[in-house]
């Protein structure tokens, strides 16, 4: 029997939602307050809740969701991408990968090349913040030398890490996005990479027009060993061709050590904490999605979903209609989270019912899951990525957004997709 919605339902969520962006507003810094301890406010409402049940049957209700297989495997590739960020980061493929990306770089194209370079790297690493991090001092320079406007210059940086975060097979947000509906790395991959590669081509394009002429040359040392490169490839390569992910992350983290090792940059003794630092490095995203699988569990009995998907049935019509309440769904949870892994954690169960409902294929829930919360990821002001690259180069997140095209055209392409695209059947659940 279908359960019946209930608003009600979904006041754990609401109350969450105020406390963030209550405390976000209050101290101008939406990361002042740790996620987790909304959360667990969150959680303790929903326990409140229902007094049908006693506490030990909401107990057992939060175990199972916690104890779902696509939760548990998330939660251990979350930490395999830690150890292999860790290992890979400290035997010196970061430094490597960005200064093999640069020496690739033409002189005459060098917004062009940012950008290309952010989501080679960022396709790379799996990391937007750490694409951000490692380039936007470069943009800088480069737009001294060559007279670019420095807001479009590091803007090419921004869109190249949100291509990166989006499509990456190490990414959070990739993990987290499949994880929650159920499908092949692989697959969502291929499926993503259609819908975003007519944006990415847009953008070169835009970026080519508005920078033509410019020309610049780095004096900084752009040394390489492509030795340490190979792990960032190995996990690539390994992924697309299906191998999975959790093998070839530890294959990566091994082959990562043995680099390292063998290039002097890690000493045999100090493998094991350059894994664990990795590993810690992950616990957040992992605690998180723990707490929040105990909380949608009790939102999902209580009716809390049930009543989004009534709410999306009455607007929807058909697949299109489905996918819409989707891309409308993580849109607005990353707007007020400011964390899109999060806010795919928090959105991935209830689009999983969604697609189940409007028989949409779980790789494209899985590609506008991730796609959304990266189009608003890198266009908040108030996120971790455009915040770092405002930090970095002394502009304000304002002075950056208006250059933000690949964002925009990723919504475009995808808004595209679905409106143009075959519907799927509508399906009824039990």
């Amino acid at each position: 029997m279908q359960k019946k919605g209930n608003l009600m339902a979904l006041l754990p969520i609401a109350v969450f939602l105020v406390i963030f962006i209550g405390m976000g507003i209050a101290t101008s810094d939406f990361y002042a307050m740790p996620a987790i301890v909304g959360f667990l406010i969150a959680l303790v409402i929903a326990f409140v809740q229902n007094k049908d049940l006693s506490f030990d049957e909401k107990f057992s209700i939060c175990a199972k969701s916690v104890g779902d297989e696509n939760i548990l495997i998330m939660c251990l590739v979350f930490l395999a991408a830690g150890a292999f960020s860790g290992a890979v980061g400290a035997a010196g493929g970061v430094t490597s990968t960005v200064n093999l990306g640069l020496s690739l770089m033409p002189p005459g194209v060098a917004v062009v090349g940012l950008f290309i370079i952010g989501c080679f790297i960022s396709t790379s690493m799996g990391t937007s913040v750490g694409t951000v991090t490692a380039l936007t001092p470069i943009a800088v320079g480069i737009s001294n030398i060559t007279g670019f406007s420095m807001a479009i210059c590091v803007a090419s940086v921004v869109s190249g890490a949100m291509f990166g975060d989006n499509l990456s097979m190490i990414s959070d947000t990739t993990i987290a996005a499949v994880r929650t509906q159920g499908c092949e790395m692989k697959d969502k991959f291929k499926a993503n990479f259609l819908i975003v590669l007519p944006a990415a081509i847009a953008t070169i394009v835009l970026y080519f027009v508005l920078t033509m002429g410019g020309t610049f040359e780095l004096t900084e040392d752009l040394s390489y060993n492509i030795l340490q490169v190979l792990p960032y490839i190995l996990v690539l390569v390994g992924a697309l061709i299906g191998i999975n992910v959790f093998v070839i992350l530890i294959a990566g983290t091994v082959a990562s050590l043995i680099v390292g090792v063998c290039t002097g940059n890690i000493a045999v003794m100090d493998i094991f904490s350059v894994v664990g630092g990795g590993v810690t490095s992950m616990y957040d995203i992992t605690v998180i999605s723990i707490v929040v699988a105990a909380i949608v569990g009790l939102v999902k009995e209580n009716g809390g979903i049930q009543y989004i998907i009534d709410i999306i049935g009455k607007k929807a019509k058909g697949s299109k209609g489905g996918q819409l309440g989707i891309a409308a769904l993580i849109s607005l949870v990353d707007m007020a989270t400011a964390n899109n892994t999060v806010a795919i954690v928090m959105a991935g169960p209830i689009a999983k019912d969604i697609s189940d409902e409007y028989g949409i294929p779980a790789t494209r829930s899985a590609s506008l899951l991730d796609i959304f919360a990266s189009v608003f990821q890198g266009l908040i002001p108030y996120g971790a990525q455009l915040l770092t690259a405002a930090a970095l180069s002394g502009l304000s997140p304002f002075d950056i957004i208006p250059y933000m095209y690949y964002p925009v055209l990723m919504a475009v392409s995808a808004l595209l997709f679905i409106c143009l695209g075959k519907g799927g059947k509508k399906t009824v659940l039990k």
